[in-house]
């Protein structure tokens, strides 16, 4: 059975989908803005708030670093100079650990290289995100894995073989993954999805917790990742869409988040059980709607029924018309008047030709309610099975 483990949270194919606040960096560099977030997603229901942290002089080239960077959504001159403003160290770390506690919602991030992963473990957060940027780089996969932290691998712009890659790298390491699905597109339109990928990689990888990284706009598809088998769900967080910076406007607002999150239990309880059966709800309904086996005109004591004495008729708190078969050249023990129900009792041997929980009750319903049929056949004298 595949599950996934996060500070003390199992998440498996039978439980609520894992909701992801991702914040990343809609903070703006602001440790009370950051703090304002993670109030803001603990009190909309997520189950975690999650930063991206990155070592950005070994992350990038010195080109990259040093290249002009201007513009609504720049934090700096240069690209480097932008990035190190954005960038949150151990006490604001430390200080974002203790809100998350103490607003009980988990606190982990991103780690985009080496450093990282090693700043992150010495804070002993939870679990460790990695980018879909990252999904080829198995060195830092493998780095990551050894530290025995829970991944969460997204797999925006891979193909199957490289997912593939990842996974066949990390599992031997650590068993404790979750495999989103991701389309690197900011903001993704609904047919940029793809989710039924999901489902292809439920089939490749059995053992791992699926789930669903999404940069489109609102909840919505969120509540079809579940329904097809995701059940760790990512969504950018901010306050305020309208903000500079490129997150902001694909992320969800707090009102947003609330509505994700109610709306994937709503989803799971509507999914509810794959079993066909006649649930406690839907009894009164079948009762009301259903039909018995009733006399179609009066009958005298000992006459044997035929086809032409049954009818059909509501409500349906006797024998179902199923087994009329059952009935048909039985003598009966007693007279019927038209419109009479039609029972066991009034019938020569028919009891043993059913099984036991076919047999209705006082109520109308069968001894089994919603049971019916699943029990062991019951041979008939005659040849006939019953199931």
């Amino acid at each position: 059975m595949r599950e996934f483990q996060i500070a003390g949270r199992r998440v498996g194919d039978d439980t609520g989908s894992y909701v992801i606040a991702e914040i990343g960096h809609n903070h703006g560099g602001s440790l009370e803005k950051a703090e304002e977030l993670f109030r803001a997603a603990a009190a909309a229901g997520a189950h975690a708030a999650k930063l991206q942290k990155r070592d950005n002089k070994s992350l990038f080239t010195k080109a990259m670093y040093d290249q002009p960077y201007t513009g609504r959504n720049s934090y700096g001159p240069t690209y480097g100079t932008h990035r190190e403003a954005l960038e949150f160290g151990r006490a604001e770390y430390a200080h974002l650990a203790k809100v998350a506690a103490e607003v009980g919602i988990d606190f982990f991030s991103t780690a985009f290289d080496r450093p990282s992963v090693d700043f992150l473990v010495e804070l002993d957060l939870p679990a460790i995100k990695i980018a879909s940027a990252d999904v080829t780089n198995t060195p830092l996969l493998e780095y990551a894995a050894k530290t025995g932290k829970p991944l969460i691998v997204s797999t925006g712009g891979a193909t199957m073989d490289e997912v593939r890659r990842a996974v066949e790298t990390i599992l031997p390491l650590n068993p404790q993954l979750a495999l989103l699905q991701c389309t690197a597109v900011y903001p993704a339109a609904p047919s940029d999805l793809n989710l039924a990928v999901i489902e292809t990689f439920r089939r490749e990888f059995p053992d791992v917790v699926i789930g669903f990284s999404g940069h489109d706009l609102g909840p919505e598809a969120a509540f079809l990742a579940h329904a097809v088998g995701a059940r760790v769900v990512e969504k950018h967080f901010t306050m305020d869409r309208t903000l500079p910076g490129t997150d902001h406007q694909f992320s969800l607002d707090p009102g947003q988040l609330a509505e994700l999150v109610t709306g994937l239990e709503r989803t799971r309880q509507a999914l509810g059980s794959p079993v066909k059966q006649c649930s406690d709800t839907e009894a009164p309904a079948v009762r009301k709607m259903g039909k018995k086996i009733v006399a179609a005109r009066d009958l005298p004591v000992g006459h044997v029924l035929t086809e032409e004495d049954l009818a059909y008729r509501s409500p349906g708190d006797g024998m179902k018309p199923y087994l009329s078969g059952l009935v048909v050249g039985r003598a009966l023990l007693m007279p019927l008047r038209a419109d009479d129900t039609v029972r066991i009792q009034d019938l020569a041997d028919a009891a043993d030709f059913l099984p036991l929980d076919e047999i209705p009750t006082a109520d109308g319903l069968p001894a089994a309610a919603g049971t019916a049929g699943q029990g062991e056949p019951v041979m008939a004298t005659e040849g006939v099975v019953v199931h």
